[in-house]
């Protein structure tokens, strides 16, 4: 059997494409799923208290879901190269899942911001602003290790957050009434 230890790279740029996909997948969730509880509860017309008590629980509950459903398929996906006599390819998952959790909650506190300062009813607005700014930087940066612009990188995140909140405000505003 041919197990071959798979090392890390020591230098920046090398461990930034080496977690690229992880600090990418968990931030872009972050913001969106983060971001759509925010547009359903503003969609639903409820209080903005209950953006952050849903807010926060997003942000530990599936964050620590996405992190440890990395962590579980890079597990599976070594365990079948083992079966078929391949190389360790990545020896390190639970490296791989605390950036997707990390980069989850960082990247997902992002539109629950304004409502910890409590911008009253400019809150919605900015975390518009800030969220929309979020997602395209995350997406640009992708570009600083891969091919593609920065341009059509940051639009491609910033277009499917933008459609994944408005999929959500209009579930808040079309289940409201139902609701009470």
């Amino acid at each position: 059997m041919n197990l071959r230890l798979h090392h890390e790279p020591r230098e920046a740029i090398g461990l930034l494409k080496h977690y690229m996909k992880d600090l990418v997948y968990g931030a872009n969730d972050g913001i969106i799923t983060t971001f759509a509880v925010v547009t359903a509860v503003t969609g639903a017309a409820l209080e903005p208290r209950i953006v952050l008590i849903l807010g926060v629980a997003n942000l530990l509950a599936d964050g620590f879901s996405m992190g440890a459903s990395n962590f579980l398929a890079i597990r599976s996906v070594e365990a079948i190269r083992r079966a078929d006599g391949l190389g360790l390819a990545e020896p390190f998952p639970f490296r791989h899942g605390a950036v997707t959790f990390g980069a989850f909650v960082v990247a997902g506190a992002i539109p629950l911001l304004t409502y910890v300062i409590d911008l009253g009813d400019a809150s919605f607005r900015v975390a518009v602003g800030l969220t929309v700014v979020a997602l395209f930087v995350v997406g640009s940066l992708r570009a600083t290790v891969s091919d593609g612009g920065w341009l059509k990188n940051g639009v491609e995140m910033l277009t499917v957050g933008v459609l994944a909140a408005s999929v959500s405000y209009g579930v808040g505003a079309l289940v409201a009434p139902w609701t009470g």
